[in-house]
């Protein structure tokens, strides 16, 4: 579905509002029950028009390759609201606002890219976050951006993995699925995604689903669901080249980024390219940060991250209504692992991640049947590979050990999907999906064996492949019923399942294989959203939804610490909301959710006894259950016609028992936070956006586990300045932390100081 007709002055505003496709007959450019909100940059175009509360006409006839103000014109026309010149955020046209106010000057430098509506997924209300809200607030990578939306946190794995984390109403990266275009991101080992690895550059949007994830989306979802949206080329010719650099605490180098992108919109196809590369060497503590034994402070050791990404995309449009599209996408990141500052060095793991690579190769579609009837088809191969290498030495130049070793994960995945849908009357819309996939899971690993001279500085021992594969299944069905002009009603129901085909892993010199067990889960979810007027609506909904475990949750050793357990259940969740949004005056909104959710069958580590060697040996068991509960506010309001002010706070509590461990805490998530800014136009060519980022404090635990502890709170000044030389080339300076606090997420791993960001873009 298209994102909707709110477009938010700031790029920091939400609150949810539910949204499905109105009409199946209008597929792709249906206006929504409610649409997301789109977190914009401030410099873009404002559109808060309220939808229309009368059925709509059909969608007007246009070519599919009429330039976007025409076909603006005809989405307008259609959907009896809009703005006839195409004034509205998705269609990248910039567009006039309804109060003569901003909208004039940003439609002149409007840098929206298209949005490539095959690959969004179907949102029951959630965020967007656009392209240029992700560079005015500098959000290079995607943990970055995704911490400007209300309920949604960003943090630190800590430790050796040095992975970034991301929470949505609490619910982390295991129950919050990840796509790209629609095709779900999951490792099939342990689905254990770094959110830094990837990029922004080349996103479009970031859709975000809180709560009611649609269960035509396919399984998981259980507390929501992150979508990046790649770009679509609307013009004969068009492309954009970026450079920036990054510097730290007091000006030092630490990296670059570069961008490129080149495509073509033709009478009947498209094509793009694109690539994006950050070459970070590694980032500068606080000067306040107080040395230690393990890190003197300065550049942080063992910080660098490495990542690059290229994109092919190829289109056929043979008419106004269908799309046919494949894409390529590869996605390489390299980054090493600081070391816990506080701990002895001699305890710690020497580790270090010199590759991992994703490639995905995928076709979607959009085909209409008739006047009331679409059908949509996914296909796609993705493949994973891993290398992580843990060392003798805090160099890291020797591997001679036998704690040292080197790990290869080599994985794919394949599958597809197909959704239909249909007007059963002229107030009733049904739609059904049906998705498959397939993982196989490869690892295979070098060590040295007790005992045994390896002659060698690389160890020299190497385990037989061992192979995990498991089949996964979704059918779905989802109605939308709009019972008065103002009333719309949603609900959906899927079955999901599991085929666990073989389960390889390596002990005592030989394979074994584990018990093969079958796991099944129901959903279902309903939404009700209430227009009372045409500019302030109420929303409810329930969503109960499940998430199976992974292959590492079953089965893995960790390293002979841990036994396995191929009965595992799903984990769930039932997900409640109630929410009210106001578009209180011009170019301005305030909204605000509550939320709960039920959380049973949690999954937990349960101690369960001693090895041979007298190491404490776990178990992952469905011990924990508990609850989640919060409120989400917005605003975003325009002073003047160079002004604006705004920002979103979020309080969220999580209680999750664990009867083998009473001292037990869910780290990583700080029970408030926030942003607020202020964006000031001098000009139409300058403008400036200080902002606060700010948080309470967080759970945390030591790295023996023996210690539950809050870290401290902190709030972080920054300063964004923007300068548009002409329509197509801009330059931004940014600045984070800007008094340079000394700040930790995670135990033993203190945050960025100051930094500094520079950035000069071009388009064509």
């Amino acid at each position: 579905m298209k994102v909707g007709k709110y477009t938010l002055l700031a790029g920091v505003a939400f609150v949810g509002g539910f949204g499905a496709n109105a009409h199946a007959q209008e597929a792709g450019e249906a206006e929504a029950t409610l649409p997301p909100v789109v977190i914009t940059a401030p410099k873009e175009a404002i559109t808060s028009r309220p939808r229309a509360v009368t059925k709509k006409p059909k969608p007007v006839p246009v070519a599919s390759d009429a330039p976007a103000p025409q076909k603006a014109k005809a989405k307008a026309a259609a959907s009896g609201t809009g703005d006839a010149s195409g004034g509205s955020a998705q269609d990248g046209t910039g567009g006039t606002g309804d109060d003569g106010g901003l909208g004039e000057a940003a439609a002149s430098t409007s840098t929206i890219p298209s949005v490539f509506t095959l690959g969004q997924i179907d949102m029951v209300g959630g965020t967007t976050i656009s392209s240029d809200a992700m560079r005015t607030f500098s959000k290079v990578t995607l943990d970055q951006a995704l911490a400007l939306a209300p309920g949604v946190a960003a943090s630190n794995s800590g430790g050796s993995r040095n992975e970034q984390l991301i929470f949505v109403r609490g619910f982390d990266r295991w129950q919050v699925p990840l796509s790209i275009d629609g095709i779900r991101i999951y490792r099939p080992a342990d689905n254990r995604i770094d959110f830094s690895s990837f990029l922004t550059a080349d996103l479009s949007e970031v859709q975000i689903a809180k709560g009611y994830t649609s269960v035509l989306n396919g399984p998981g979802g259980l507390g929501g669901a992150i979508n990046l949206v790649s770009r679509k080329p609307e013009r004969p010719v068009e492309g954009e080249v970026q450079g920036g650099l990054f510097f730290g605490t007091d000006g030092q180098y630490e990296g670059y980024q570069t961008y490129a992108s080149l495509g073509t919109r033709q009478t009947g196809y498209y094509a793009q390219a694109s690539g994006v590369l950050v070459d970070n060497d590694g980032w500068y503590l606080s000067d306040d940060f107080q040395p230690t034994p393990v890190e003197d402070g300065r550049e942080r050791d063992h910080s660098y991250k490495d990542n690059w990404q290229v994109s092919l995309k190829a289109g056929v449009t043979p008419n106004a209504t269908d799309d046919y599209s494949i894409n390529y996408q590869r996605i390489n990141s390299a980054k090493g692992a600081p070391y816990h500052v506080t701990d002895p060095l001699a305890n710690q793991r020497y580790w270090d991640w010199p590759e991992t690579q994703l490639e995905n190769l995928y076709w979607l579609s959009h085909t209409k049947l008739g006047d009331s009837a679409f059908v949509e088809t996914k296909l796609y191969y993705t493949t994973y590979t891993d290398k992580l290498f843990s060392y003798d030495d805090p160099d890291q130049t020797t591997q001679t050990r036998p704690y040292a070793f080197r790990s290869y994960y080599d994985d794919w995945a394949a599958g597809g999907s197909v959704t239909a849908g249909t007007d059963i009357t002229t107030w009733d819309t049904l739609r059904a999906a049906f998705h498959f996939r397939r993982d196989d899971h490869g690892e295979t690993q070098d060590y040295n064996v007790r005992g045994v001279s390896c002659g060698s500085i690389a160890p020299c021992f190497v385990e037989p492949d061992q192979t995990t594969i498991e089949d996964t299944y979704s059918a779905a069905l989802e109605n939308t019923f709009h019972a008065t002009s103002r009333i719309d009603i949603v609900a959906g129901i899927s079955y999901d399942w599991r085929n666990l085909q073989k389960a390889e892993d390596y002990a005592d010199g030989a394979i074994i294989n584990y018990e093969l067990r079958d796991t099944d889960a129901f959903n279902w979810q309903t939404a009700a959203v209430y227009r009372y007027t045409d500019t302030e609506t109420l929303h409810a909904s329930v969503s109960d939804r499940t998430r199976f475990p992974t292959i590492f949750e079953r089965f893995s050793s960790r390293f002979g610490g841990a036994t396995s357990n191929p009965g595992l259940a799903p984990e769930r969740a039932r997900n409640y909301e109630i929410g009210w949004s106001s578009l209180f005056a011009p170019s301005s909104q305030f909204a605000t959710a509550v939320f709960y959710s039920d959380v049973t069958d949690v999954i937990q580590s349960v101690p369960i006894g001693f090895g041979p060697d007298g190491r404490p040996i776990s178990q992952s068991q469905n011990v924990g259950k508990g609850e989640y509960y919060g409120a989400e506010a917005s605003v975003d309001y325009a002073v003047s016609t160079q002004m604006l002010v705004g920002g979103n706070i979020t309080w969220v509590h999580r209680d999750i028992t664990n009867p083998t461990n009473p001292q037990f805490e869910l780290t990583g998530l700080p029970e408030v936070k926030g942003i607020a800014y202020m964006t000031y136009r001098f000009t139409d060519e300058f403008s400036i956006t200080p902002s606060v980022e700010f948080a309470s404090e967080r759970w945390t635990v030591t790295t023996d586990g023996s210690l539950y502890y809050k870290t401290g709170a902190f709030g972080l000044l920054n300063f964004q300045a923007e300068y548009d030389f002409d329509r197509h080339t801009s330059l931004m300076v940014a600045a984070r932390n800007i008094l340079d606090e000394n700040y930790v997420l995670t135990d033993g791993y203190p945050e960025a100081g100051r930094t500094f960001f520079v950035n000069l873009r071009s388009k064509f």
